[in-house]
């Protein structure tokens, strides 16, 4: 059996052995991006859902048209209020940080929370770089468009690697950072980095059957299932019958190779200069990536922290990767107090972090971007597993 037929095996093991008795959405009609359910957890009321298209995004990646994003925009209690921007991570959208919008708008936090291009109800354009970087930009393009000079960004899995990007290159235009089982850390060799190559595919993706997703969702990102959590199942199900699931499935190939060819963050986490907070759950099953050479999530959260000045560590225990929507009474209660603490300046960070008089520039984007305008390339039908750090559910 070759690698990639073994490791799509443990995978399908994986989800029919964690999903047991469980409820089939694959009878159930498809589902539009457009129509995800973006409501608060407890009221169901709708968030504020909004379009802003990206006009310097588009000049300076060179794309023939205007991406548009969408985002959720809940203003603060006051005028001076603290900006909180929320940024998921691969494979992911908006809705999981539901948990979290409504009851920190309620704690008087302007809150924004923003679908990166590929993913949730943004557009989903071919041309578009996909690297964390680009990924970065478009955060800051957001926080540009909505007024927000000095937001503090809340980044999940690839949105922790977003942030970090941001707070590297950008060290003026942000007050604070919360990394929520970031990606950036973790370190591959190039036969990993060209392994990602090899078996990472459209078809993977678009090919999974329900029980690998309810392996990829329940088993793979969380220890305490339960059943208000099946909405991630049965989106992922219906979405898959969508006519814009291909571009979703290329985005997250394309934004793959984004996180595994990039060693420009974890080169300069001594760059950050404003208050970090790293959550993790001490039972992440997905950093370190299990799949390639393993390890202890508490080693990889350990070097991130030890290289971003003044950085505070915060494990939950038996909490997995999607820690704020595994634990997020917890998760909640340790991110509200450094938030309050952060605002108030009442976090110092340890002298000798000043910004440089130029931030660290990150190399030009991995190679095989489309021409702008163009159509996704075709891919090998290949089986192939999660990715480096967030994995995607196939």
């Amino acid at each position: 059996m070759s690698t990639s037929r073994a490791f799509t095996a443990l995978l399908l093991a994986a989800g029919l052995s964690s999903a047991g008795c469980v409820r089939s959405f694959a009878s159930q009609s498809p589902l539009s991006f457009q129509d995800l359910d973006y409501t608060a957890e407890g009221t169901k009321q709708p968030w504020p859902v909004q379009r802003m298209p990206l006009p310097r995004t588009a000049v300076q990646y060179a794309m023939a048209t205007v991406p548009e994003v969408a985002y959720v925009d809940m203003p603060g209690a006051s005028p001076d209020a603290k900006t909180v921007i929320f940024v998921h991570g691969l494979g992911s959208y908006l809705k999981f940080w539901r948990s979290q919008l409504d009851a920190f708008h309620q704690q008087g936090y302007h809150v924004v929370a923003v679908d990166l291009p590929g993913f949730g109800k943004s557009d989903k354009p071919a041309s578009f770089p996909y690297t964390m970087e680009a990924m970065a930009d478009v955060v800051l393009e957001v926080a540009d468009a909505l007024r927000v000079e000095k937001p503090i960004l809340a980044g999940h899995s690839m949105g922790g690697q977003t942030s970090l990007s941001y707070a590297i290159r950008y060290p003026e235009r942000l007050s604070a950072l919360v990394l929520v089982s970031p990606a950036g850390f973790e370190k591959f060799s190039w036969k990993e980095k060209a392994w990602f190559e090899r078996v990472m595919s459209t078809e993977f993706i678009k090919g999974a059957p329900e029980s690998a997703i309810w392996g990829s969702v329940r088993q793979g990102n969380f220890m305490n299932w339960r059943p208000e959590l099946e909405w991630l199942v049965e989106e992922r199900v219906r979405v898959a019958k969508s006519p814009e699931f291909d571009a979703y499935a290329y985005a997250n190939v394309r934004t793959v190779k984004g996180l595994a060819h990039n060693d420009f963050v974890r080169d300069n986490l001594h760059h950050i200069t404003v208050p970090t907070l790293i959550v993790y759950g001490t039972d992440d099953r997905l950093i370190p990536n299990p799949f390639l050479h393993g390890g202890e999530t508490v080693d990889i959260m350990g070097y991130g922290a030890s290289r971003i000045p003044g950085a505070k560590l915060v494990p939950l225990k038996g909490c997995g990767h999607t820690v704020q929507l595994d634990c997020p009474a917890r998760f909640n209660e340790v991110v509200l107090p450094f938030l309050r603490d952060a605002a108030q300046g009442r976090i110092a960070v340890p002298e000798g972090t000043e910004p440089k008089p130029e931030a660290p520039k990150p190399a030009a984007p991995p190679s095989g971007t489309p021409a702008p305008g163009s159509q996704p390339p075709s891919t090998p039908s290949q089986e192939g597993t999660p990715a480096p750090a967030n994995a995607p559910h196939p």
